[in-house]
């Protein structure tokens, strides 16, 4: 019986010990000679996908690489324009905008947002709502209109009264001796000589 198929002994002094033959065996190697194919595959497969996967990750390292030499070249070209990094984080935001409009998640979203904005205003609980608002405000015009229509027919009412007749009449009395008293006031100024029309009284002496 050869050494990797002996069972361990645990009274051996040489137990915790490993072979030559089986410290040389890779781990991985190890591993998959013990662990069946992962989902079927064969060895050849297997190594086949791991060789591609390889060469998918050191094309991912280029293209970060090539990504980031360009990302430097690109600020050099705006510093020599004088473009200000704001301006660039605008041109960004911009861009990454459009790109998330012309997605096909967002267009998706779109046009399940409008079929869900179609249903709810073609529903009848949207209508009846609606209908209540569009009565609600109707007969709240309605009622600012009458309410205007009766302050203005009161204020009407309040000018043709006789109590409110007999005010005007006499604020207009009182405005024209006002206004006749000032023009009679500049007409009887006295003159140089000292004459007027009206004489001035005599003041008896001390």
């Amino acid at each position: 019986m050869d050494s990797a198929g002996q069972d361990i002994n645990l009274n051996s002094p040489n137990k915790g010990l490993l072979s030559d033959s089986m410290t040389d065996v890779p781990v991985d190697t190890a591993v998959a000679a013990q662990a069946p194919a992962v989902q079927g595959l064969t060895e050849a497969e297997e190594e086949e996908l791991r060789a591609e996967l390889a060469k998918v990750e050191e094309e991912i390292v280029t293209l970060r690489q090539v990504l980031a030499a360009k990302e430097r070249h690109c600020g050099e070209l705006r510093r020599k324009l004088g473009l200000s990094a704001l301006e660039g984080l605008k041109q960004n935001l911009s861009r990454g905008w459009h790109d998330v409009q012309v997605s096909s998640a967002y267009v998706k979203t779109s046009e399940k947002l409008g079929e869900w904005n179609e249903k709810v205003t073609q529903s009848d609980l949207y209508k009846k709502t609606q209908e209540t608002l569009s009565q609600a405000g109707q007969k709240t015009s309605a009622a600012l209109s009458t309410m205007s229509s009766a302050i203005s027919r009161k204020l009407g009412d309040m000018r043709n009264s006789a109590t409110f007749k007999s005010f005007e009449d006499r604020v207009g009395t009182i405005k024209s001796k006002v206004v006749g008293g000032r023009e009679n006031g500049s007409d009887s100024l006295p003159s140089p000589s000292g004459s007027g029309e009206k004489p001035l009284p005599d003041h008896t002496p001390f």
